[in-house]
């Protein structure tokens, strides 16, 4: 072959390369537009950020009120200052907001015109109830049918509660431990007695520096559970029944009811359960209980329902405190310069339903647990851009308190403490 056909040939070969490599190239350019502008569709669609307070006719704040889109299963609660706060998206500017809570009228405005509006105060009017000229039923009668109707009246088809569940631990009146997890909780609605399944979807926790380290046998999460009288199925005839008062809820009149053991024999006034039950369809709104054992040691909880999009009541907000005493060595009674051997100690939990999923499909327990043990004692993969988009609910007073405790104990901002404690 002459050194001319060779050289030709080479030239043809490096010719057919250019080409391919052009090719390629644009091939990959044409992507790389493609990629942009599908992104800038994609992040093109900003969320929407809305906040404001939830105030009555006098100017007061309502806490723990329902504020959502029910037909989205999206929804928070005011804080106790009345504030709230939700990120939305672009799909929901003609969706309705919601906000309703016990013994106001609900208010409901469209979302664009919410964002338009010059003032992010809402105002509830009160639902004024007289219900003294109405014959009732025996107060008896009133309970069994609203705990027979339970699995009518709530969402008792399997569904996801997205929780976010705090627990901070007191000792000696101030905040040693903070626990925060956001929770996928599988249920059937307060007529099952138990949870089906629980995830740990994002873990954080704060520095501990608790000195009497009392632990829950199990999650908080089922203590929850397990402290509500819907799931405990209760004998109507082991309590006293005695009417408290009336209100309403979302146009119904609703009649607060107080029930007490016929058996407590001591703190028989501070022993009860008390139900919120509306008189046309004998759902139960609102459950409180308090349990006390004395000065040292006792329980209050409060359980608040909503309705979904189809009018079942399922859980939008829960708190609850145990009191109880802790001994402590002889060694940190000299350290912390104590004299008694027992410390005053609680537990303050908070659990804020952030979404509600009914579409099995969709259903997902990231982190399902399955062994029994402190909230404290979980560990998770930390993810701390999670927890800068996350969309919370306005800080209460006894977070911000519980955080400026933490702070105040070694000058550690809770922030640092989240990097260095979570990993």
């Amino acid at each position: 072959m002459s050194t001319n056909r060779i050289i030709k040939k080479e030239k043809i070969k490096l010719k057919t390369n250019i080409i391919l490599n052009l090719k390629i190239s644009l091939s990959k350019s044409y992507l790389i537009i493609l990629f942009l502008i599908a992104s800038t569709n994609f992040f093109g669609q900003k969320n929407i950020e809305i906040e404001g307070v939830v105030v009555d006719e006098s100017e007061n704040p309502i806490p723990y009120a329902a504020v959502g889109i029910p037909s989205k299963q999206i929804g928070t609660a005011t804080n106790d200052d009345g504030g709230f706060y939700l990120k939305l998206s672009a799909d929901n500017l003609s969706d309705t907001l919601e906000i309703s809570t016990i013994g106001f009228k609900t208010y409901r405005v469209k979302i664009q015109d919410y964002i338009d509006s010059k003032t992010k105060k809402i105002t509830l009017v009160e639902n004024v109830v007289t219900l003294d000229a109405i014959v009732l039923e025996k107060t008896d009668d009133i309970v069994k049918k609203a705990l027979k109707k339970l699995k009518k009246t709530t969402l008792s088809d399997k569904h996801q509660m997205d929780i976010l569940y705090r627990r901070s631990s007191v000792e000696n009146g101030k905040t040693r431990f903070l626990v925060e997890h956001l929770l996928n909780v599988i249920d059937y609605g307060p007529s099952d007695i138990r949870f089906d399944e629980v995830g740990l979807a994002e873990v954080r926790k704060s520095a501990d520096y608790r000195f009497a380290f009392k632990k829950q046998p199990v999650h908080a999460i089922h203590i929850m559970a397990q402290v509500n009288p819907l799931r405990q199925d209760i004998y109507v005839k082991d309590y006293d029944w005695e009417r408290i008062s009336d209100t309403s809820y979302d146009g119904e009149d609703v009649l607060v009811i107080q029930g007490t053991k016929k058996n407590q024999k001591t703190h028989k006034s501070q022993n009860w359960i008390k139900f919120y039950i509306g008189l046309d369809t004998y759902g139960i709104y609102k459950v409180d209980v308090s349990r006390f054992a004395s000065k040292f040691a006792g329980l209050t909880a409060t359980y608040i329902y909503k309705k979904n999009d189809e009018g079942k009541l399922v859980l939008s907000y829960h708190n609850r405190e145990a009191r109880f005493r802790t001994p402590i060595t002889a060694q940190k009674q000299k350290l912390l310069n104590i004299k008694n051997k027992n410390i005053q100690s609680s537990y303050r939990h908070e659990a804020i339903v952030l979404k509600i999923e009914k579409d099995r499909k969709k259903f997902e327990v990231k982190n399902p647990i399955y062994d029994r043990k402190d909230i404290g004692d979980y560990e998770v993969d930390y993810h701390p851009e999670f927890w800068k988009t996350v969309v919370l609910p306005p800080e209460t007073k006894f977070y911000k308190k519980s955080v400026k405790d933490l702070e105040s104990i070694y000058g550690v901002p809770l922030e640092t403490q989240f990097k260095a404690v979570n990993k």
